[in-house]
């Protein structure tokens, strides 16, 4: 295969001078447009503009630069066919065998999170995508290049003295996957503000392997963390410490999601996607993480440890002497980092949550999309029993009410007004939640409040928890024996909160 006549048209110039100086020095002619003509021209590299080639003027501000008979015909142009042939002579249309073309940044614009339509419709790409559709329908005869990262192994492969099928192929199949891509940002930026409600019909997702991880759940799965092309140009930062598993992200998104529930400074340590110990404090960071690893200092070894605030010397100090897998923190001081880089092996992971329009998960061979879980304020609550809580219970029953909210169903929630006591998650039975949270408390459970991620369905688990102590629960309500939990609630004088909502987690 030989390479006589490029178009390159490229909106990220990575590597672009250096592909361009390696044509030009083989006899390769280069077609380009506007800002990519001038940027080889500035670099000294012999540059045809496309209008001059094709004798189409560019109109419109820009819109149409390369959308013309000659630029096309000259690209989908197939050699193997005689009728191809006699049209291109009759119309005096000479091959094009190389395609370099990268698109507007739309996602990288839609990113920025304050973008109007109008500006964001500016950075729908029309040539780039349809030059590209076209080279890769045609890569038999034309290579398409969409991505600086294909430029090095190009070269290798003009230099060997053909372009092989195979990378040809491989090179095609990437112009599919990144305008498959770029249409599904686009529909779901539009589709953001828009008066469509409920789930969409379709959706289609472009995801760039952001990095690969040690391993998957097991030692022998393979795993990769992929995120959206915006996502990826965001604040993902690993700062020190070994690659990442595929458990460790799972862990580390819950830490930061529990922790930034909260508004004043928190701390979530986390075991296997449960919450062993949450904590928050007045002012000092460092003071929630002395609690939450109080709370349950045997399950924080080896756990995951996320807060809502920067990470400053003092916190860091509080958990420098223990084995932790990996800190997550939406920013760490220059103090913290140093301390804490002593130890080579702890993964510091700088990032803030996420709060994407929808979830997705696997199961049973397809995919389930819902909107995030969003918890309710004690404002929307209801007193279901004769004695409403104190102004001290209610700000405990807050705080145990978002920490149940994270954890795996069943899920019995044990609290202070500060400070998580014990946690009973993903038991088959509520009892059997209830009793083990009261068999994790590491402080006195008499005077606590707790919550359940659901509602009782007897009595039992509601009295288990008041044998404890515990003077006042919040759960959502609505069983049908709603009666007798309230009686058993009245019997023994607590307080008992109805949300209304329930917040199962699988």
């Amino acid at each position: 295969m030989q390479i006589r006549r490029a178009i390159l048209s490229v909106s990220n110039k990575d590597g672009i001078v250096d592909l361009a100086r390696f044509l030009t020095g083989r006899g390769v002619e280069i077609l380009s447009t506007g800002g990519t003509a001038k940027h080889l021209t500035d670099a000294a590299i012999p540059v045809t503009p496309i209008a001059s080639w094709s004798g189409a003027p560019e109109i419109l501000g820009g819109r149409v630069k390369t959308l013309t008979p000659k630029v096309f015909g000259s690209i989908l142009f197939d050699r193997s066919k005689e009728s191809h042939i006699a049209d291109c002579k009759a119309n005096a249309i000479p091959p094009v065998d190389l395609v370099v073309v990268n698109l507007y940044p739309f996602e990288e614009t839609i990113a920025r999170g304050d973008v109007s339509i109008a500006e964001a419709v500016e950075q729908i790409d029309v040539g780039g995508p349809s030059m590209l559709r076209a080279a890769a329908k045609n890569h038999a005869h034309v290579v398409p290049l969409c991505s600086p990262l294909l430029y090095p192994e190009f070269m290798r492969e003009m230099e060997s003295g053909d372009i092989s099928p195979e990378f040809r192929l491989r090179a095609a199949i990437e112009v599919y996957r990144l305008t498959a891509g770029y249409d599904a940002a686009i529909a779901a930026f539009l589709t953001r503000d828009s008066v469509t409600e409920g789930l969409p019909e379709s959706i289609s997702l472009r995801l760039v392997r952001a990095q690969e991880l040690r391993y998957g759940e097991n030692p022998q799965q393979l795993a990769g963390f992929y995120r959206t092309a915006a996502a990826s140009t965001g604040e993902f930062k690993q700062l020190q410490g070994k690659e990442l598993s595929f458990n460790n992200l799972i862990d580390l998104d819950a830490a930061i999601k529990l922790a930034s529930s909260f508004d004043r400074p928190s701390c979530a340590i986390i075991k296997h996607t449960n919450p062993c110990g949450v904590a928050v404090a007045e002012a000092a960071v460092a003071d929630a993480f002395r609690s939450a690893i109080a709370a349950d200092p045997v399950s924080a070894f080896g756990g995951i440890v996320g807060t809502n605030r920067e990470v400053t010397e003092e916190a860091a100090r509080v958990i420098e002497p223990l084995f932790l897998e990996v800190v997550v923190a939406p920013s760490f001081s220059p103090a913290a980092l140093e301390l804490l880089g002593k130890k080579k092996n702890l993964r510091l992971i700088q990032t803030r949550p996420a709060d994407p329009q929808f979830e997705i998960r696997s199961a049973a061979g397809g995919y389930l999309l819902q909107s995030p879980d969003r918890i309710s304020s004690p404002e929307g609550w209801s007193c279901s029993t004769r004695r409403a809580p104190t102004e001290a219970e209610m700000r405990g029953l807050e705080f145990a009410w978002i920490v149940c909210a994270h954890v795996k169903s069943n899920a019995i929630v044990l609290t202070n007004s500060h400070q998580s006591i014990g946690i009973g998650a993903g038991q088959m039975s509520r009892v059997d939640s209830a009793r083990l949270a009261i068999m994790k408390a590491t402080l006195p459970t008499a005077g606590a409040v707790a919550a359940s991620d659901a509602f009782f369905p007897f009595a039992d688990g509601l009295s288990l928890l008041l044998d404890a102590g515990i003077t006042a629960v919040v759960q959502p309500g609505g069983s049908v024996r709603d009666h007798e939990v309230i009686a058993a609630a009245d019997d023994r004088g607590i307080a008992m909160m109805f949300t209304g909502e329930r917040h199962f987690r699988h």
